[in-house]
């Protein structure tokens, strides 16, 4: 199976209207599912969660009114209330927080932050002397995305795989050569009611940036109110920038980078974490795409796609499958796509699901 291909164009609004439309019933079956994980995983009542996803939407009618309109785009194809697709957009900060702060104790102490395992190449370490980009996107089972193609009214391209309901991108490249990969994190003093830029605007803004620079801008703008990592590429250059509210740790001048669920040097910048029993699952998954990237002293396309299907570790692997205990507790998380991007051709592979039992479907922009 392959994943649906969105052709989106015009302004903000008519994206999120394209979208709607063609997406209507995965977005539907988004929207209950997360609605759901809500109550059982982060004990949110629906009624508190779009009050949270209520406000937010008033604080990105501010941030960024492109944003607001494709979601009054969105909510117009897909006939679902704006506020619930707001609440959507800004899921990352609901979930992460309760995530940090208040969630059941139980989950807590077992899991760390499920997100991806990612990964940059420079020019110099590939085969072709392009630099390569990738990761696997492991989140809730069920969740459904797309790849869009994207054309911006000032000519910009964007190819993105997105969440189904979530506008705008979040994993790919753009007609600048520029690459987005992403992971979730949590601190200490994540906090939603912040109202800082949220997680997927900055996606948004950073695969429309025409330059590094405007994108780590658009990264590490404050006030910041949500952990993450961002692992942007462009050119000849690759930069990992792991923020949190009270700090920004930046990655770069390494032939490879590579990145998972866990800030890498907490202590050196001051960022406290909050306990997380199992966050060895994600040092794991880290140092095992790491050490299969180093088995090749250049890699391809092939030798990729090989070190995101590695399953050493299964079912918490760099492949992520779910675990009869998450099925057990109806918490069952997988790799949902994986992503290969060749910045210099602006060519990309992606699958439908974990790539040791789907293939990589090839796309250009």
């Amino acid at each position: 199976m392959s994943l649906p291909y969105l052709h989106l164009s015009g302004s903000p609004y008519d994206q999120g209207l394209s979208q709607g439309k063609a997406l209507t019933d995965a977005i539907a079956h988004n929207l209950g599912l997360y609605f759901r994980r809500f109550e059982s995983e982060c004990k949110l009542s629906p009624s508190e969660a779009r009050r949270r996803g209520e406000r937010y939407l008033e604080a990105i009618r501010t941030q960024s009114p492109a944003y607001a309109q494709g979601l009054e785009g969105l909510a117009a194809g897909s006939g679902q209330p704006l506020v619930d697709l707001a609440t959507l957009n800004v899921r990352y900060e609901i979930i992460y927080y309760q995530f940090g702060q208040e969630a059941a104790p139980q989950y807590i102490a077992r899991e760390a932050p499920n997100g991806c395992t990612a990964f940059a190449v420079l020019p110099s370490h590939t085969a072709d002397g392009n630099l390569w980009m990738g990761q696997n996107w492991d989140w809730l089972e069920g969740v459904q995305g797309a790849l869009q193609h994207i054309e911006e009214p000032n000519g910009t391209r964007v190819l993105a795989f997105t969440e189904a309901g979530i506008f705008g991108g979040k994993i790919g490249l753009n007609s600048h050569g520029l690459g987005l990969c992403i992971n979730g994190l949590v601190a200490v003093g994540d906090n939603w009611a912040g109202l800082g830029k949220p997680f997927h605007l900055r996606t948004y803004e950073v695969l429309r940036s025409a330059t590094l620079r405007t994108a780590i801008q658009a990264i590490t703008q404050e006030p910041r109110t949500a952990s993450g990592n961002f692992l942007i590429g462009q050119g000849a250059q690759a930069v990992d920038l792991e923020v949190a509210p009270n700090a920004v740790a930046a990655w770069q001048d390494t032939p490879r980078l590579v990145h998972a669920n866990h800030f890498m040097n907490p202590e050196g910048y001051g960022i406290e974490v909050p306990p997380i029993e199992w966050l060895d699952r994600s040092h794991h998954r880290q140092e095992r795409l790491e050490t299969r990237l180093a088995q090749w002293e250049k890699p391809g396309l092939e030798e990729f796609q090989q070190a995101l299907q590695d399953r050493d570790g299964a079912p918490y692997a760099v492949c992520r499958t779910a675990s009869a205990e998450e099925y057990a507790l109806g918490e069952p998380y997988r790799t949902i796509t994986s992503v290969v991007m060749n910045l210099g051709t602006q060519e990309l592979w992606i699958s439908d699901g974990p790539p040791h039992e789907n293939p990589y479907i090839p796309y250009r922009l």
